[in-house]
């Protein structure tokens, strides 16, 4: 609680002083027309929609406590409009465009520099010319291909409807053809040289103003220069983009919109700039403002778009799935008590990925043959344990969707689902596989109890 606080002081120490710069403040809101944009206070987001009318609704927002801003990859007639229980027709008619956002992440910055390189080497080789490139404010880079650069219909399909599907499939083609040339690259990289080891010269620098070095980020960097010494096959899948940013509504951190927990301003670079880019050169108080969304060239991104659904026509074919008929169980005598810990977790309230456990929790409800009156109770309970409560509205209508349907399985606990919630599922629940199966288990486990008992006297 003691080192929140510390870094809300820090960030807030300087949030006024920064974002009341106009260059800053006319960066941001150049960049965000068109786009859905949501304050972030420190550690929650403001409401949704919201966008900018004017320049000076950035710095009354930081007066009223904002400390960073975030846009939408999409670009809307009228982003006040948008609305969680739009139907995707609708939204496809609300949508003009979208940029490719691509994420590049990673636990170390030098591992993101090699693939931010690798990634504008392989754009230029397809002729795309203009490209954004941003720090993320952390130990990433954002780099952006604007939509006027994208052709508008192809095979007399319009482009603007085929979002996320195009985004993310030029995304899984950038990350094919970009991944052999990293590994080499990240395999190759010295850490026992300082002349060439920026993560060297973090552990030997001492704690600078903006404290962004601490003993357990120290202890984890050298943790990884000696996974990396042992294995000179290891590759970190973290340096991969972020396909979570290629989804619908998906908000990522504005130009020179600050970090909380850094206390850094998301910087727009040069492509030369990237190689020697310091942590440093992204002191708020001294950055110096560029655009961050080139002036592309009509189209020019096309050969872009072509060879990346070329090839994934060719290499990711669609799979045949056997459809599962399942038909949902009736467990009597159900108990709270046989629910596995993943889902106990998720009951007590979640903050990140509410729509998510929604999905579980419903999947799991009728999978059990629980009854109508009483799952919508405990999903209205638990949603109230949520730190920002899903929409009334949103419930109801996934809610009506599930009962038109036939019920499926929750997610199995190895999927990403649990992860994204911010809960970790058991060694045991890993063993069982799912929740249903869990419970079931549980539940028979219970009745040999009572059976035994029942039987001694």
């Amino acid at each position: 609680m003691e080192e929140t606080s510390l870094k809300e002081k820090r960030i807030r120490k300087i949030t006024n002083l920064y974002y009341s710069r106009q260059d800053v403040q006319n960066a941001i809101f150049e960049f965000s027309k068109d786009r859905e944009v949501v304050p972030r206070y420190f550690e929650g987001f403001g409401k949704r929609p919201d966008s900018f009318q004017y320049k000076g609704d950035i710095f009354e927002l930081v007066k009223n406590g904002a400390t960073s801003f975030h846009c939408s990859e999409e670009l809307w007639k009228d982003p006040l409009q948008l609305s969680t229980e739009m139907t995707e027709e609708k939204l496809s008619s609300l949508r003009i465009g979208w940029d490719l956002l691509i994420d590049i992440d990673s636990k170390y910055i030098d591992y993101s520099k090699i693939m931010a390189e690798v990634i504008l080497k392989i754009l230029k080789f397809h002729g795309v010319k203009n490209i954004g490139i941003k720090f993320s404010g952390s130990k990433g880079f954002h780099i952006i291909i604007p939509w006027k650069a994208f052709p508008k219909e192809i095979n007399q399909v319009k482009t603007s409807e085929l979002f996320p599907e195009w985004p993310r499939i030029i995304t899984q083609y950038l990350m094919s053809r970009s991944k052999a040339e990293v590994t080499q690259k990240i395999n190759e990289l010295s850490y026992t040289d300082k002349k060439y080891s920026s993560i060297n010269k973090y552990i030997k620098r001492e704690e600078g103003s903006l404290n962004i070095i601490d003993t357990k980020y120290k202890n984890s960097m050298t943790e990884q220069m000696d996974k990396i010494k042992q294995n000179e096959e290891s590759y970190s899948k973290e340096v991969l983009p972020d396909l979570i940013l290629v989804s619908p509504r998906h908000l990522f951190r504005a130009p020179y919109s600050l970090h909380e927990k850094t206390a850094l301003a998301s910087v727009v670079l040069n492509r030369e700039e990237i190689k020697n880019f310091d942590l440093k050169d992204a002191d708020p108080m001294k950055v110096e403002v560029k655009s961050f969304l080139p002036d592309s060239q009509e189209g020019e991104a096309k050969e872009l778009l072509i060879q990346a659904l070329d090839w994934y026509k060719q290499n990711v074919p669609k799979k045949e799935t056997k459809k599962i008929d399942f038909k949902p169980i009736k467990l009597e005598n159900l108990s709270d008590s046989f629910f596995p810990p993943s889902i106990k977790k998720i009951l007590e309230g979640v903050g990140d990925g509410r729509k998510r456990a929604l999905f579980v929790l419903l999947n799991l409800f009728r999978s059990i043959g629980m009854e109508k009156e009483e799952l919508e109770k405990r999903i209205n309970d638990w949603n109230k344990k949520n730190k920002i409560p899903l929409k009334e509205g949103y419930i109801k209508a996934q809610l009506s969707w599930g009962y038109r349907n036939k019920p499926v399985l929750p997610p199995n606990f190895d999927k990403d689902y649990y992860k994204g919630i911010g809960v970790i599922p058991t060694p045991e629940e890993l063993r069982i596989k799912n929740p249903v199966n869990y419970i079931i288990k549980k539940s028979m486990s219970e009745s040999n109890k009572d059976f035994k008992n029942n039987k001694k006297e």
